[in-house]
């Protein structure tokens, strides 16, 4: 794929370049897929189809070091003209469109947007959006950037880098990868007529391009051999080291262990199910979150592999960005991203720290997260089934922006298949839909309960748990449907929010939270047709039935024990349930 603007001869030179690159390249050269890109061109190959498929992995984001003044006012109008060009290229035939604003009276911004022809509108727009999400994390005030995916790519400049007129000469192209080529060969002729080689000559041209040919296939077969034994290598069970489709994302143990201070207490930022996480800084200067997995549990080995696996191939505003592991030993760790705000029911069911979440925050925070869980379930070219959706799990960022993390118990679902069963029960009781719960069927309508307990706790300011063995009602989906039954559904809403609120969109929060938590999963709502009805209010919301209930008043003695499921989580009704992650040894993930 040529940039839209490349004229016809460049783009064939451009395209030639990067096959010799391919081709040439010593890893590249054994592998069964791979991808380069250039400033005019982009090459890739496969040994699966690529076509009309949003592939975002892998994804490369470039930047320079230099900032814009005033970040905040740039970055707003940056989103704003990238969108628009977004909106542009995903109507438009090639997929491609550029745009120009002015910044001040001596400065523009040019931007431009791409996809590969084959997508369509709704897939290509997807594309960009996912690619236009990772700016912040690359390019925040930045005075250029650019994201490079598979299926699409976006770019920003204070400069014009690409033709407006296709007709004009053009540009000096910027710096990029190229192939040295072989001479044009020439032939000459004496004047007599005769071809002016003797034999010599030809045994001397002959003879040495013979034995690089012979020393060229032996040093092909070695290296062949050599990859052979390094896959073989990598997938040997014993090594438990099968993560090969993400290598380049792994750190030494001494990077890690150098970054946390030795995990020091003071760079502890808190403990969850499996391991502790730790503050760090990278030798790069960047801030990242640490999760070092517990080696005396013996939990968690699953969960990690499952976790890179998955992580690693999402990209999306609302999920946490994984960045690396490392894999020593008894040692497994992961790298995210860092999130100055720490988790939402960090802030959410503290007292004092709620008061910052005024309504527009929260409102804003239960549609990111929405946005989130829909490209999970739908936008994502992996179908995955979060299982473990809940306050603790919801990261926010310094705009209070959510961001979806602990992907351990998450599950991929074939592109058709729509449910699955597990002997074993994982994730959090309170948010645990009742199918799941008690049989062990999960599916997307699985995520959208949890979504469904998540609102309501979000709009209360209380916890699900803080119900247990209560007089106020059973739990808080019993709690939210005595008010809504009473027509008084605002008495549920946090007394924090009183002062400044919008009734209309509380309201309409609720009726949504208790269509997500119905007994049936038929009768819960998708999460894009529950996007539409956050957006839009011309959309009619059906009337939700009495919610599935769980404990029923019941004590600890007398709580069912669900088949295969974990003591602890039993117990677990009246400790700390939003601690209480399960580790689950089988189905294996797809």
């Amino acid at each position: 794929m040529c940039r839209g603007d490349v004229p016809f001869q460049q783009c064939g030179q451009c395209v030639l370049n990067a096959t010799h690159k391919l081709s040439s390249d010593t890893e590249c050269s054994f592998s069964k897929q791979a991808v380069i890109w250039y400033d005019e061109c982009m090459v890739r190959y496969s040994n699966h189809s690529i076509f009309s498929i949003v592939d975002t992995i892998p994804s490369v984001d470039l930047q320079n070091t230099a900032n814009i003044s005033n970040q905040a006012s740039f970055m707003r109008l940056l989103f704003d003209t990238i969108n628009q060009t977004a909106d542009k290229a995903a109507t438009g035939a090639k997929k491609y469109a550029t745009n120009q604003t002015n910044i001040s009276g001596f400065q523009s911004l040019y931007c431009l947007v791409q996809c590969t022809q084959d997508l369509s509108p709704q897939y290509c727009r997807t594309c960009l959006s996912n690619a236009i999400g990772l700016l912040p994390w690359c390019c925040e005030g930045k005075q250029r950037g650019r994201i490079l995916n598979p299926s699409c790519n976006v770019r920003y400049e204070l400069y014009p880098f690409y033709r407006t007129d296709t007709s004009a000469s053009p540009p000096s192209p910027a710096p990029s990868a190229s192939v040295p080529q072989a001479p044009t060969p020439t032939s000459s002729s004496n004047s007599g007529g005769s071809s002016g080689i003797s034999s010599g000559t030809i045994v001397a041209i002959v003879v040495p391009i013979a034995v690089a040919v012979l020393l060229l296939i032996v040093g092909i077969w070695i290296l062949s051999k050599r990859a052979a034994k390094k896959r073989n290598s990598a997938q040997d069970p014993k090594s438990g080291t099968d993560i090969i489709t993400v290598e380049s994302l792994r750190y030494d143990f001494s990077t890690i262990e150098a970054a946390t201070n030795k995990f020091s207490d003071a760079n502890k930022l808190g403990q969850g199910g499996f391991g502790e996480v730790y503050k760090g800084l990278l030798p790069s200067g960047q801030v990242v979150a640490v999760k070092r997995l517990s080696k005396s549990s013996g939990q968690g080995g699953q969960e990690f592999k499952n976790e890179v696996e998955v992580v690693a191939k999402l990209q999306h505003r609302n999920l946490v960005r994984l960045l690396g592991f490392c894999l020593e030993g008894e040692e497994k760790i992961l790298v995210y991203e860092f999130v100055v705000n720490k988790s939402l029911d960090y802030i959410l069911f503290d007292l004092d720290k709620k008061i910052s979440l005024d309504w527009t925050t929260r409102y804003k925070i239960v549609k990111g997260i929405g946005r989130g869980i829909q490209y999970l379930h739908e936008d994502s070219t992996l179908k995955i089934i979060h299982r473990d959706l809940k306050a603790s799990n919801v990261l926010l960022d310094g705009n209070m922006i959510p961001k979806i993390s602990d992907f351990g118990m998450a599950r991929i679902f074939g592109a058709d298949q729509t449910q699955a069963n597990t002997n074993r029960i994982v994730g959090t009781y309170g948010y645990m839909s009742p199918e799941y719960a008690m049989q062990g069927e999960y599916s997307t309508k699985s995520d959208v309960y949890s979504f469904g307990v998540l609102i309501l706790e979000i709009i209360s300011g209380k916890k699900n748990s803080t119900f247990y063995e209560t007089n106020v009602a059973e739990d808080l989906l019993s709690y939210a449907w005595k008010f809504w039954k009473d027509e008084a559904p605002l008495e549920l809403m946090d007394h924090s929010l009183r002062e400044s609120y919008t009734p209309n969109e509380v309201i309409r929060c609720i009726h949504i939270g208790l269509l997500c938590v119905q007994e049936d999963p038929a009768d819960r709502p998708t999460m894009a047709s529950i996007l539409l009805m956050l957006d839009s209010y011309s959309v009619t919301i059906p009337v939700p039935n009495k919610p599935a209930f769980f404990i029923n008043s019941r004590t600890e003695s007398n709580i069912p024990m669900w088949p295969q499921i974990d003591q602890s989580i039993a117990e677990s009704t009246k400790n700390s349930v939003n601690e209480m992650p399960v580790s689950e040894g089988d189905p294996q993930y797809r």
